[in-house]
């Protein structure tokens, strides 16, 4: 552990996530067979299939690569998901990594179709070097939208991805929604920028221009400090954006 987060305070802060989830109803379970994951997510009313960063016949996710999150109700019925992935871009930038199409298939000249395409307009990207994680395919389920639960979607994987691999940067893409409604504050990520992934994949039916946000070593060190033990009381969820339509890739 760097930056006096302690594995004691990691953990803390993990258990500290999943009461904030119990409080709201989710039972929360991890893993990282993504076979399995897909075909939970698959079989999900409401929620757009799971796109390629997190589907093992299109990228290539390891055990200690990558993780799932996934929220049941008291009934045993998912109502929330998640995945984070980690990639070395040491040698590289995430800027390059998304319009190289790697950011969605292991080997984008076997598995991307003709036409298509990824291009990147983030100033910041670029200068996102390093182990850096992507968090993605986040849905929650409309019954439990409304309850606060966007500051534990993101809480949760950002301690999970510290405690596995202490990331140099986590990123998400996003609909401009998620921007006007202040979702990806209350998930915690601190800078954004438009045009961070205009993704057209024909054989996905995908045709995406969303924006990047993120956050750095720093930034996640700080949040991990200052939100030790949460804080949320019911007064904080219930101040939550109602509004929150619960998906982005």
């Amino acid at each position: 552990m760097q930056g006096d987060v302690t594995t004691l305070h990691i953990s803390k802060y993990i258990c500290a996530a999943e009461e904030l989830g119990r409080r709201s109803g989710l039972h929360i379970t991890m893993g990282d067979d993504f076979e399995q994951y897909v075909g939970i997510t698959d079989r999900l009313p409401g929620k757009a299939p799971t796109y390629p960063n997190f589907r093992p016949d299109c990228s290539f996710l390891p055990p200690g690569k990558a993780f799932w999150i996934i929220g049941r109700d008291p009934e045993g019925r998912v109502a929330h998901v998640q995945a984070m992935r980690f990639d070395h871009l040491y040698n590289t930038n995430l800027a390059e990594h998304l319009r190289s199409l790697r950011a969605c298939f292991a080997d984008p000249k076997l598995k991307a179709v003709p036409g298509s395409s990824s291009r990147c307009h983030a100033p910041s990207a670029p200068s996102i070097t390093g182990l850096v994680a992507y968090h993605g395919d986040i849905w929650l389920r409309e019954d439990f939208r409304g309850r606060g639960l966007a500051t534990f979607i993101g809480r949760i994987a950002f301690g999970l991805a510290w405690a596995k691999w202490s990331p140099d940067f986590i990123y998400a893409l996003v609909a401009g929604w998620n921007i006007e409604k202040g979702i990806v504050d209350r998930y915690g990520y601190v800078h954004r920028e438009p045009h961070g992934s205009i993704l057209h994949l024909p054989a996905q039916g995908i045709n995406d221009d969303e924006w990047l946000v993120w956050l750095t070593r720093d930034e996640l060190l700080k949040t991990l400090r200052t939100s030790g033990s949460f804080g949320f009381g019911e007064g904080h969820l219930a101040a939550a954006d109602s509004s929150d339509d619960g998906q982005h890739h």
